[in-house]
């Protein structure tokens, strides 16, 4: 490929001018890359990155990843090698990680992969992802579905307990249901994962006072009812706004959360805002007791690198100024250099697209237009993450590597502004302001101001950027603030409708750009109910190819296979996922 010189300067004049950053967390663990994430949402793309469960295998190698033709998530079976690893693993230990402190620890309101992690070790629910991300049994033993489809009955673990040892009955369940569609609970996410559910939308709406689909057949007997067959279904009680929790403890006050109650395989020991936090083992987990006594995360913010090579922490990410050190095989921490596999994430600038000039579709499309992913990718995030080629991440099931996606090209993306209703008119262009998730006056991302010099200079449009701390931007992205936006989104399930359906359709709650295409609509709904794996998946490349013509958003980036972390050689069991998963429980000290 020929060079392009233009672009080389601009990213040339950016580096010199921002320098490289480096994050030193987990490459996978609470965030992933330099986005901030929803939903799956990620609220570490930005910051310090400890991203949603990912943990990696000891294999050194600088080739980068063709998003096309290569699948990240293609390895040996976790579970396997868990269920090798226990026969030798040793009960004890403290491990030390760095950590960020979550907006909420309610798994019933909770968006972000911050508070998710946390989360999925205190609580748990029906059914579960295992480290192959199977859909597995939790405090469920067992389901059977109706023959229509549409009624799942679980059969509950007798030995489930609440951490006070409290048995878990169907009605702590059906409570928990009851309180997640309470219009009370304000949860953001519940019409989103529960609304499959007979009656959630009518309580939820004020027109119920039960959830009549959740109904109670014996204190070890729970039978749901959705409104038609979903091959998605049990996925989506795996998201914590399905988790159960103690009628007792949450009605006991309103600081609940810092002394939670869950049925998870660790407690909430202590939490000190800002400071730490401290997990401590279940000895009564109903899937077996962790092996370590405590996780501590230390919250107080630290350079990963620095604390890892002075022994205060056991594991942190890699950020791009020590990389090449570490890949250097004379390099004594290259023996506990592990590379993380790809995340189901993407990361992308959405348009809101009834805020002008968003609301001309010319300008949306000139935008992805004029910047190259490629070299970006390539020279300032040094193949750390690999261009984004729609909204679905390579190895996901439904990746379209036939996508008809954006280029870097300069002419088509200057006609496009020609087209708009702006034409050569710039200065008529409406003030654009891109939020981003920061303190004040922290440095913006490298890769964003490349791509906000790469619009100024070939387009003449200028973006200006606002910083938001996390939790004030999360609710402001709720409520549909925003007329520009860098975030991510990281996969909840394994299942498109995760991507397509629940951030696309124009009734969705995490529809942040306000999108609105009724033949996507249409196709969507049809997708839902569509029990043919191959037919559903030939109707969400269909949409997926929808929206990119239609261009709400901006992709830029997915997990590329070149994130490491260092684990030191005593830790054993950790196991990178692709997604949020409980993941601390296989963790182990070596003696």
């Amino acid at each position: 490929m020929r060079f392009k010189w233009n672009v080389f300067l601009i990213i040339l004049t950016t580096v010199l001018l921002i320098g490289c950053g480096d994050s030193g967390q987990i490459p996978t663990e609470t965030t992933q890359s330099n986005e901030s994430h929803v939903g799956g949402v990620d609220s570490s793309m930005s910051g310090p990155e400890i991203q949603e469960t990912v943990v990696p295998e000891p294999n050194i190698s600088g080739t980068p990843v063709d998003p096309v033709s290569e699948m990240p998530y293609q390895r040996e079976s976790l579970i396997e090698k868990s269920v090798k690893d226990s026969e030798t693993a040793s009960i004890g230990g403290s491990l030390v990680r760095l950590g960020s402190d979550p907006p909420t620890l309610d798994p019933h309101v909770a968006t972000d992969a911050v508070s998710i992690m946390y989360i999925n070790e205190i609580y748990g629910g029906l059914v579960t992802l295992d480290l192959d991300l199977n859909v597995v049994p939790d405090i469920a033993e067992s389901w059977e579905v109706s023959d229509d489809g549409r009624t799942y009955t679980f059969k509950l673990r007798s030995e489930a307990v609440f951490h006070d040892g409290k048995p878990v009955t169907a009605r702590d369940f059906k409570w928990s249901f009851e309180r997640v569609a309470d219009p009370a609970t304000q949860s953001p996410v519940v019409e989103t994962y529960l609304s499959d559910i007979l009656g959630v939308k009518d309580k939820l709406n004020g027109n119920a006072s039960s959830v009549v689909g959740v109904q109670v057949v014996d204190d070890s007997t729970l039978a749901i009812t959705i409104n038609e067959p979903k091959a998605y279904f049990l996925s989506k009680l795996t998201y914590p706004t399905s988790f159960v929790v103690d009628e007792d403890s949450v009605t006991d006050g309103s600081e609940w959360m810092l002394r939670p109650n869950g049925t998870g395989p660790f407690r909430l020991w202590d939490y000190d805002t800002g400071m730490v936090m401290r997990l401590s083992r279940n000895e009564n987990y109903h899937l077996g007791a962790p092996y370590l006594d405590e996780v501590e995360f230390i919250l107080s913010g630290g350079q990963g690198m620095l604390m890892y090579e002075s022994d205060e922490i056991h594991l942190t990410g890699v950020g791009r100024a020590d990389l090449a050190r570490i890949l250097d095989p004379s390099e004594p921490l290259n023996a506990e250099a592990v590379q993380a596999p790809a995340a189901f994430s993407v990361g992308y600038i959405g348009m809101n697209v009834n805020e002008p000039p968003f609301d001309d579709p010319n300008i949306r499309l000139a935008l992805n237009y004029a910047f190259d992913r490629k070299t970006i990718a390539e020279v300032v995030l040094e193949g750390l993450r690999i261009p984004a080629q729609g909204i679905i991440p390579p190895g996901f099931p439904s990746f379209n590597p036939d996508l008809e996606t954006y280029t870097f090209d300069v002419e088509k993306a200057r006609q496009l502004v020609m087209n708009s209703k702006y034409g050569n008119d710039l200065s008529s262009l409406p003030r654009i302001t891109l939020n981003v998730v920061g303190g004040f006056g922290a440095p913006v991302d490298d890769d964003m101001e490349a791509i906000r010099r790469a619009w100024e200079v070939e387009l003449g449009i200028i973006i200006d950027i606002q910083q938001t701390a996390w939790a004030t931007f999360l609710q402001d992205l709720h409520d549909r603030r925003y007329q520009m936006f860098k975030v991510g989104w990281g996969a909840d399930y394994p299942d498109p409708e995760n991507f397509l359906d629940i951030l696309f359709h124009s009734q969705s709650e995490n529809n942040h750009a306000s999108y609105n295409n009724p033949q996507v609509d249409a196709l969507l709904e049809q997708a839902r109910i569509e029990m043919d794996q191959s037919k559903r998946f030939e109707l969400y490349n269909r949409i997926e190819q929808m929206i990119i013509n239609d261009a709400p958003w901006i992709p830029l980036w997915n997990s590329g296979t070149e994130s490491y972390a260092l684990v030191k050689p005593y830790v054993k069991g950790f196991y990178m996922t692709p997604m949020s998963i409980p993941v601390h429980r296989y963790i182990y000290m070596e003696k």
